[in-house]
């Protein structure tokens, strides 16, 4: 794998092909869930069989269990499983020279990849049953931290950035590179308080939806303080590098988890569809309105895409991070390191091939378990972004939304600001304590 991509350095290039993994195992999901998989599965003469609690039973499938959001769910399963296993491995690992980094960098790929695809296998053979309903709270709670990873990303991702063009515009032809620092911050703030507006007209009613008027105004005002907090000058003087930029970035984050948190409200007084939006409605005709069954669970509404997206994002930025911000990567468990490409010219092997630089004989430049624990998570989120957070009925045949998922986001959006907002008065409330 890693002769593959000369002068790159061994921990990046393992980073990116565990990321691999996962992203092959959610593009599997994706396709699983897509609308008419079923059907199609079924006009397979003598492939689908109905009625079967198990998988492949006398040459035969369930197709129920291997399409929708049953199949999400055993799949990332799989996913899970293997990545707290290596997680589980990994603990303690301090530098390339134990034995079981070679599990992590080392040329076992085409195992690795079986023993997931047999993990894989083996979970579409779990009953039915209470395994949805439990590990539904798995998901539940794993997503809720895997959302306060994307934000320190996100975070670490704008001081970057900041840092990045300050540098520039110091170099020379400063007017350029600050305009485009104050276009990018301008957008990010129009776009955070357009959709604010955009939620007062569409997710909230004049005599309902208190809870919504509070969700958006809470998170506007705290969206308001951490911005003014960043350009303090005291907080500047401490960490010149931060600034509005980031505020506006986490600003426009977190209106995202506000939307995301109100399209689960079950109140559909208060949770209006894109389509309806877009659409004028009709008006039904006189009499009994007729009773519908619950149709499968629909994925691909805008707020699970842009998820999608942040989560691709943010798991290709931490397999590639280098990150110069001390707290941030202390909170990430990394070390201050390289980027994607070596400074250091790998030298040919015999066969003329540059591989790899091995730079973690002295110490790993980042923590092994914690990223398996991080990609274990993340795995977790897929699940409930692919099934928009719903939680299986009494009869696990089909899907609802809750209160409880609306929760879990939002307070994820408080503690994610909370999170920034510490990031920037820690040197003034730790003088003690290096922060540089």
């Amino acid at each position: 794998m890693s002769s593959c991509c000369p002068s790159t350095y061994n921990s990046t290039m393992s980073r990116l092909a565990f990321s691999f993994l996962l992203l092959l195992g959610t593009l599997v999901s994706i396709i699983l869930i897509l609308p008419g998989m079923e059907d199609n599965l079924k006009k397979i003469p003598g492939f689908c069989v109905n009625g079967n609690s198990l998988p492949f039973i006398e040459g035969k499938v369930n197709c129920d269990m291997i399409v929708g959001y049953k199949s999400v769910y055993r799949m990332c399963f799989a996913m899970a499983c293997f990545f707290f296993l290596f997680s589980l491995i990994m603990i303690r690992v301090r530098s390339s020279k134990d034995p079981r980094a070679a599990l992590q960098n080392g040329f076992f790929w085409f195992f690795k990849f079986l023993v997931l695809l047999g993990i894989t296998v083996g979970a579409f053979f779990i009953p039915d049953g209470i395994f949805t309903t439990v590990w539904y709270y798995f998901g539940v709670v794993g997503s809720f931290i895997f959302i306060i990873i994307q934000l320190i990303l996100l975070v670490d991702f704008a001081h970057s950035w900041n840092q990045s063009w300050l540098e520039r515009a110091e170099e020379g032809n400063s007017k350029c590179w600050y305009g485009a620092l104050l276009s990018v911050t301008f957008i990010n703030y129009a776009m955070a308080f357009s959709a604010m507006v955009l939620f007062y007209i569409y997710y909230t009613k004049p005599d309902d939806c208190t809870e919504h008027k509070v969700f958006i105004s809470l998170n506007f005002i705290f969206c308001v303080i951490v911005s003014i907090v960043s350009i303090l000058p005291k907080v500047q003087e401490a960490q010149p590098s931060s600034g509005l930029l980031q505020a506006s970035l986490i600003s426009l984050y977190t209106m995202y988890l506000t939307w995301s948190a109100m399209t689960n409200n079950p109140n559909k007084n208060c949770n209006p569809s894109l389509l309806s939006l877009v659409q004028p409605s009709t008006t039904p005709p006189p009499g009994p309105i007729p009773t519908q069954a619950p149709g499968p669970v629909q994925w691909w509404n805008a707020q699970s895409i842009v998820g999608l997206l942040i989560f691709l994002f943010c798991t290709l930025y931490a397999s590639i991070r280098s990150s110069n911000n001390a707290q941030v990567n202390r909170l990430m468990q990394t070390e201050e390191g390289q980027g994607l490409t070596a400074d250091i010219e790998a030298s040919p092997g015999e066969d003329g091939v540059r591989r790899a630089v091995d730079n973690e004989e002295d110490g790993v430049t980042y923590s092994y378990s914690f990223f398996h624990f991080s990609l274990f998570l993340a795995s977790l989120y897929i699940m409930m972004t692919l099934t928009n957070w719903y939680t299986p009925n009494t009869d696990y045949e089909t899907m609802k939304t809750t209160i409880p998922a609306v929760w879990v986001k939002i307070c994820s959006s408080w503690l994610g600001l909370a999170l920034f907002l510490w990031t920037l008065v820690a040197p003034l409330v730790l003088p003690d304590r290096d922060f540089s």
